[in-house]
């Protein structure tokens, strides 16, 4: 008994290997099986770079092999010139028989096209195989083609009793709300996403550095709000934002809409949101995000500035003394 449960979620863990370097492709893995042995196995590394399925073939020692395999991959094969050639070509020039795929490509350029060329070339293709899993997996790219604006993820930190800033007009100094390991969580986050955005605000008061310092990666774009002349000299030179040490682009005040497709039209599939407050109810009160982080430090304030309030459904992923409330909308969930 053929468990391709099993394999296509080996092209899901193939797949992940590629996290913050594919963008604006999906991640996909592939695996080749012959006679219920992997005898091949690739994904897409980078940007630019092969194909998944291309370095599963290539992985094939004989490739005479291929003939009599089955190739699994999380998302259907591309069947345009793009940086390389399409891979449904190269599937039907190795005869492989039998393609298994969990997704079907809702980008334009492909869009059923690679299935429909495989099957007029007589290869057996199967589709939606842990076709949930497999959206989720590629939940940043679906979006991005299918409602045509960046995925959209909130973060923050708050207390255990609501808070996420201390009293600072009563003279009360910042405190750090989550722990170090929360801090790499974070910084993970950054690395695997393109864009992050917070109010301006935010930047005159925390000077964050919104960059990747405490994981491997890199650094996403940094985005804010902003007049021109609210921007002046000193304020260039003491925060981190307008150091040029990453991309960073000052969008004037607009709705969040056409900021939204000003990112879609930059090619920015996926947009973390990390406050303050107003920028993330914002985002919030018009219903423009996907999915919400929101860490829970082991600190009580009593007063200060409250956090946002998410009336969901979520699900906690403990890091030491810290707990994060992870909230998903549908589909992907």
């Amino acid at each position: 008994m053929i468990d391709e449960n099993l394999y296509m979620r080996r092209c899901f863990h193939l797949a992940l290997l590629g996290s913050g370097n594919v963008s604006p492709n999906p991640l996909v893995g592939a695996v080749i099986v012959h006679n219920g042995r992997i005898i091949g196995e690739g994904y897409h590394k980078k940007y630019g770079d092969k194909h998944a399925e291309v370095m599963a073939v290539e992985a094939v020692k004989d490739k005479s092999l291929l003939a009599a395999s089955t190739l699994y991959v999380n998302l259907e094969p591309c069947c345009h010139w793009g940086h390389t050639p399409p891979c449904a070509e190269m599937i039907i020039k190795h005869k492989i028989p039998k393609v298994i795929i969990a997704n079907r490509d809702t980008n334009p350029k492909v869009s059923g096209g690679g299935v429909k060329i495989l099957k007029e070339n007589g290869i057996e293709v199967i589709c939606g195989i842990l076709e949930r899993e497999g959206r989720y997996l590629n939940r940043r790219f679906f979006t991005f083609h299918e409602k045509h604006r960046p995925y959209v993820i909130l973060k923050w930190a708050e207390t255990i009793d609501g808070f996420m800033d201390t009293d600072r007009q009563a003279g009360i100094d910042p405190v750090w709300i989550s722990n170090d390991v929360s801090k790499v969580y974070v910084h993970k986050q950054r690395a695997e996403n393109d864009a992050i955005f917070v109010g301006f605000n935010t930047i005159l008061r925390d000077n964050p550095h919104l960059n990747v310092r405490f994981y491997f990666g890199q650094n996403p774009v940094r985005l804010t709000f902003a007049r021109r002349d609210s921007i002046n000299a000193e304020t260039k030179l003491t925060h981190h934002f307008f150091d040029n040490s990453q991309p960073t682009v000052i969008f004037p005040q607009q709705p969040l809409n056409d900021l939204l497709t000003s990112l879609y039209d930059r090619k920015i599939n996926s947009l973390i949101v990390e406050g303050g407050r107003h920028t993330l109810e914002m985002f919030i009160e018009q219903n423009l995000w996907d999915e919400a982080f929101v860490i829970v430090g082991n600190k009580v304030f009593e007063r200060g500035l409250k956090a946002p309030v998410l009336n969901r459904d979520f699900h906690h992923i403990y890091l030491n003394d810290n707990t994060i409330k992870h909230y998903i909308l549908q589909p992907f969930a």
